[in-house]
């Protein structure tokens, strides 16, 4: 239905406001929007009567009773006014309910009832500042809750920071604990790998020289080595730190600064007067009789950290040890060798018969005085050539050794054959050392027999070489080691030699390599012997028992005794 206003007037302005307002509440619109209707109107009347003129409220609602309908509300100018064609204030609002019978938004022109109606507008006005009361009431309660919420985010906050600070500090513990464990495990590697290093060796000054490799530059920017009883030429008479010579008279480290060092079991000194500007770590090398040295390192930064300093000390341990070990090993060492070589044979001369042999000791470690040569002549002019090698180093096998080589002399006396000799050796270092064995190898030349006779117990075969040259290493069917529990008959061999000939007796240090065997090594040795001439070995016997040694060892690092004997027959061979 469709009704229309007609306003000039303040009061046809009101009787408009009011007639909508009853309109839309007969068609049910809310009060909230009924309000916000009235007054979005009366502004715009307001509005229209400033201008002046005449203007027509035009209302209008669509839609069947059965649904829900739009109350449509249009201000224009009326058609003569002189604001005609100005653009049309309109709104729209829904209306959930049909029209209340009798309710047509008519308002009276009596100004009682318009005043009546005015009053009732403040029902509406009354109704909506209720509810924004409420709405208020409601803001208020929200603000509130609001601010409880943010009071617990800011608790929560707070919470979640400490527990970040918390977690923050267990995960720096963790990783200073890790970064603690990784440089207790670097430093116990270094540790195990330098004493390792120094003990692989048994020369006191090769273990010297490795030292401040070791420690130059991680844990040390420079190291001196002060042996009390060796000053070469890298020491000399130098004068050294106060604080080593405090260490050297106390036995105990010191550490020479202008500033204290805090480290553990170490006593702080002033600072050197040969250096001020340099801290000094001065650490004694202890053994059980007495220091050896003073070892003196400089810091590999301002100064150590406490933990480097104890490992330092107790690598310094380790190093006296292995030096102390090296010393005693080098002085058995050379007696071992001085008895070895004092007991070792001046070769006799025999016409007809050239002899040179060789012996060098081991370079490395102590495999020293076990193998011997030997060569004298018996009563019926015979001349008996040994070569032995008796198990173990040292000096007890030095020692056995030599009494090995005096009763073989002594049972040459009456004249025994090479493999009778032999057996009663094998007797003689059964009962005497019923733990020690030996090997050897016997060969009797005599000028009125054109033949060789020869006997081994264990012992690597003999290399004989013939006048034409070719070369058969005797490897006929010998004994069993000597002074092995074992009763053994070992048996002669007889060969027949021609002006000429050469025999090479030698112990296994000459041809044994670890990673071929030994049979290689004979191979070169009979190749190496096979090259010579006649002509050579008739005028240089010696020169030439060195030219077989010089290809045999020079792929070797002699880590046992080597012994070389040739027995050449004298010829006037040119070959």
């Amino acid at each position: 239905m469709m009704r229309t206003w007609q306003i000039t007037t303040v009061t046809d302005a009101a009787r408009a406001r009011i007639a909508l307002a009853r309109l839309a509440a007969a068609y049910g619109v809310p009060t909230v929007e009924r309000t916000r209707l009235a007054a979005a109107l009366s502004a715009h009347l307001r509005q229209c009567l400033t201008k002046g003129g005449t203007w027509l409220l035009t209302t209008d609602v669509a839609g069947s009773p059965a649904e829900e309908g739009l109350l449509h509300a249009v201000v224009t100018p009326s058609p003569e006014a002189s604001a005609a064609g100005e653009p049309p204030w309109e709104v729209t609002v829904p209306c959930p309910e049909a029209a209340r019978a009798g309710e047509s938004g008519t308002v009276a022109d009596d100004p009682a009832a318009l005043a009546e109606a005015l009053l009732g507008a403040d029902e509406d006005t009354a109704e909506v500042l209720d509810k924004l009361t409420e709405q208020e009431d409601l803001v208020s309660f929200h603000r509130e809750e609001l601010h409880q919420t943010n009071q617990g985010v800011l608790a929560l906050h707070a919470e979640l920071d400490a527990a970040g600070r918390a977690q923050r500090e267990a995960f720096a513990a963790e990783r200073s604990a890790r970064n603690e464990a990784e440089s207790a495990r670097r430093r116990l590697t270094f540790l195990a790998d330098a004493s390792a290093v120094l003990t692989a060796s048994l020369n006191h000054e090769e273990i010297v020289r490795r030292l401040p490799d070791l420690l130059v530059p991680e844990y040390a920017s420079s190291v001196d080595i002060w042996l009390f009883d060796h000053e070469d030429d890298r020491h000399g008479s130098a004068p050294h730190p106060a604080a080593a010579v405090v260490a050297a008279r106390t036995g105990r480290p010191q550490y020479a600064a202008d500033h204290p060092g805090g480290l553990p079991g170490v006593e702080d000194q002033p600072p050197s007067a040969l250096d001020p500007g340099r801290p000094l770590l001065c650490v004694p090398l202890p053994t059980r009789r007495a220091p050896l040295g003073v070892l003196t390192l400089s810091p590999p930064g301002a100064r150590w950290d406490p933990d480097d300093a104890v490992m330092l000390i107790e690598l310094t341990r380790r190093a006296s040890i292995a030096i102390d070990n090296a010393r005693r090993f080098e002085h058995n060492r050379d007696i071992a060798e001085t008895l070895q070589r004092a007991l070792l044979t001046e070769l006799p001369t025999t016409p007809g018969l050239s002899l040179a042999a060789r012996y060098l000791p081991a370079t490395h470690g102590m495999n020293i005085g076990g193998d011997w040569y030997d060569a004298f002549r018996q009563r019926d002019g015979g001349l008996i050539t040994v070569i032995g090698d008796v198990t173990g180093h040292g000096l007890h096998a030095a020692v056995m050794m030599s009494q090995l080589r005096t009763a073989l002399r002594a049972y040459a006396v009456d004249g025994d054959s090479p493999g009778r000799l032999l057996t009663r050796l094998h007797r003689f270092l059964h009962h005497l050392q019923p733990d020690l064995y030996a090997t050897a190898v016997i060969a009797r030349f005599h000028p009125d027999e054109p033949t060789l006779t020869w006997a081994a117990a264990g012992h690597p075969p003999p290399v004989l070489r013939l006048p034409d040259g070719t070369v058969r290493t005797l490897d006929a069917k010998p004994g069993a080691m000597l002074g092995i529990p074992l009763t053994q008959e070992i048996a002669d061999h007889t060969e027949h030699v021609e002006p000429g000939s050469t025999l090479a007796l030698y112990t296994d240090g000459l041809v044994e390599r670890r990673a071929q065997g030994i049979d290689p090594g004979i191979a070169r040795l009979a190749t190496a012997l096979g090259g010579f001439r006649s002509a050579e070995l008739d005028a240089d016997l010696e020169g030439s028992a060195d030219r077989i040694l010089h290809p045999l060892l020079s792929d070797s690092e002699r880590d046992d005794d080597v012994c070389l004997l040739l027995c050449h027959l004298q010829g006037n061979a040119a070959s």
